[in-house]
């Protein structure tokens, strides 16, 4: 007579506790270093690529510079753990304000504790603030992470694009371009 195996029980994780409490607060100009190297670290080449062409101390600096009011940062014990970077956009012939977020990050060991969720409602508030009718966001269709994230808060209406790349070093003009650098560096 065999005896029937009974169905495991689901594991459930527990969640660790955080090291202290996150505060979320607007961004500073002294944050710029640190938010910029968080971005660094979460945004490779090897997983997000296309997130990784984009991210560059400029983009944080003009995010910062021309939308300040809607670039916020999750602080623990002033360690930067996650940011939120929005802006708004205002289209041409239309009366509405559109917010945009444009990054939204966590430290990995603050994933799962809801910090996301606070730096996007936080963010959606001062939107909200700012007169905005819709937010904007766009991540790869690969992150599966973020999709989940985004929908869960209430994203949807999605629209795939693609992305598409063509390398112009063989160009007849820059291959031009090149051997002229090349005859000038020669002269001196």
């Amino acid at each position: 007579m065999s005896e029937k195996l009974k169905p495991a029980k689901p594991v459930r994780r527990r969640r660790k506790p955080l090291p202290g409490p996150v505060e979320i607060r607007g961004m500073r100009l002294d944050d710029l270093p640190a938010v910029f190297a968080l971005g660094q670290k979460l945004f490779t080449a090897e997983d997000l690529p296309t997130l990784y062409r984009c991210w560059e101390d400029d983009e944080v600096m003009q995010l910062f510079s021309s939308d300040e009011e809607t670039c916020l940062v999750a602080v623990d014990n002033d360690k930067i753990v996650g940011f939120a970077l929005g802006s708004i956009m205002k289209k041409p012939r239309n009366a509405w304000l559109y917010g945009w977020l444009e990054w939204l990050a966590v430290d990995p060991a603050y994933k799962r504790h809801g910090v996301a969720t606070r730096l996007l409602h936080q963010l959606t508030t001062l939107f909200i603030k700012r007169e905005t009718r819709i937010i904007l966001v766009d991540t790869d269709e690969t992150n599966h992470r973020a999709l989940a994230f985004f929908r869960k808060n209430g994203f949807g209406h999605e629209i795939k694009h693609v992305y598409l790349s063509c390398n112009i070093d063989d160009h007849p003009l820059a291959i031009e371009r090149k051997e002229a650098l090349r005859g000038d560096e020669e002269e001196d």
